[in-house]
């Protein structure tokens, strides 16, 4: 068997193949180096195939990521409406509300009938997360329905929440306001 030829007898190699002398890499894995600027002839000569005039003739990074040829870059195509600089937008910093929504349906299926529900109780069920360090306050939202009574002691909750809740003969009582 030549040096040249692949092996195609199952796949086993002959130790005597695979010596120093006889590796070389795959045809077609080596290339000649391209040498520009070397006369009209070489195909690569005068401009080097970098065209004529223009950014992507003269050396350097060339345009940023996302440059368009000057036309309006995606980012600036799309709506403004999150920031700080916009009359309807989200507030943020310091006159940013955070609270963390808790849904009916959710107590409904998380908690049986006459349990007293508040923050510490949600947490160890996982309804509450992350908020140990935040203290953030703990909203009733009014998603979902209810069938059995329970008592929810929460920091806020929204008018069809409470009223969810008092139908199906529970109560809520607002805590941490003063």
């Amino acid at each position: 068997m030549a040096a040249d030829e692949p092996n195609v007898n199952g796949g086993e190699v002959n130790p005597e193949d695979v010596r120093l002398e006889n590796l070389r890499p795959n045809p077609g894995a080596k290339h000649r180096r391209k040498r520009v600027g070397r006369g009209p002839g070489s195909g690569k000569g005068k401009t080097c195939g970098r065209g004529m005039k223009g950014a992507g003739a003269r050396s350097g990074p060339g345009p940023r990521p996302g440059y368009r040829g000057g036309t309006i870059p995606l980012h600036m195509q799309k709506g403004k409406l999150r920031g700080p600089n916009h009359k309807k937008s989200m507030p943020i910093g310091p006159f940013r509300t955070h609270s963390v929504p808790v849904n009916v349906g959710a107590l409904a299926k998380a908690f049986s009938a006459g349990d007293v529900v508040d923050a510490e109780a949600m947490a160890k069920i996982g309804l509450v997360k992350n908020n140990e360090n935040r203290a953030y306050p703990v909203k009733l939202l009014a998603t979902g329905e209810i069938t059995h009574a329970l008592t929810v002691r929460v920091d806020q909750a929204s008018a069809a929440a409470v009223a969810k809740i008092e139908a199906a003969g529970g109560r809520v009582e607002l805590v941490g306001t003063e």
